[in-house]
């Protein structure tokens, strides 16, 4: 059997109360060591999904956490990262588990295209094992591919259900944008989003440049 992702335990450790994520695992969400198995396996797949279309960043200690996003890719890609995708859901997933991820995709994805274009980076995931939260593992998680964005002048958003997630988003240049209260799991989440800052001539932010006296 293939190893998981070093990352996958602490992402369950810290997502594994997400509305979204309790909802995909189905009948097995109150079932404490299967909800774990089916999510590890899932960000397992989540995380490779962001090295072959995305960009997965690890820390030095690659257990500690991860952050996934998902960038604009032509249509054929797509598709077949959909296929993917499909297939391994029906895999992992039982009935319930699936119809709920179908539903709350499908109408998180419509409320966003209301917002940002086809071309934004999506940040799909970020998280840091709870036991290593208050060091800044969030920041050098973000940072990389956030500069990324700025020299591709790229849009970049994120969904969250938690709202003391708002605060640390917030200083990264994420603005609260819009509330929605989602169905299937009978949650509210935020929709954040985040405009390319200018980059001075040494290509750095313009307010990442050195101030001088």
């Amino acid at each position: 059997m293939t190893s998981l992702d070093p990352a996958c335990a602490g992402v369950v450790a810290a997502l594994e109360g997400d509305p979204f994520y309790r909802a995909i695992c189905g009948n097995d969400a109150e079932d404490a060591v299967r909800r774990r198995t089916i999510l590890a396996q899932y960000f397992d797949y989540s995380i490779h999904e962001g090295r072959v279309i995305g960009r997965s960043v690890h820390l030095a200690d690659p257990a500690l956490g991860v952050a996934v996003w998902l960038l604009p890719q032509d249509v054929d890609v797509e598709s077949r990262a959909a296929h993917d995708k499909r297939a391994f859901l029906e895999a992992i997933l039982d009935e319930e588990g699936r119809s709920n991820y179908n539903r709350i995709v499908k109408f998180m994805k419509a409320k966003a295209l209301t917002m940002v274009g086809k071309d934004a980076w999506y940040l799909s995931i970020l998280a840091v094992d709870p036991t290593a939260h208050g060091r800044g593992y969030g920041r050098g998680l973000l940072e990389p591919t956030i500069a990324e964005a700025d020299r591709a002048g790229a849009t970049c958003y994120l969904e969250t259900f938690n709202p003391r997630n708002h605060l640390f988003y917030e200083r990264f240049g994420f603005a609260t944008t819009a509330r929605f209260a989602e169905p299937t799991t009978g949650a509210s989440y935020t929709v954040m989003i985040r405009a390319p800052r200018p980059l001075a001539e040494n290509g750095a932010p313009e307010d990442a440049k050195e101030r001088k006296p």
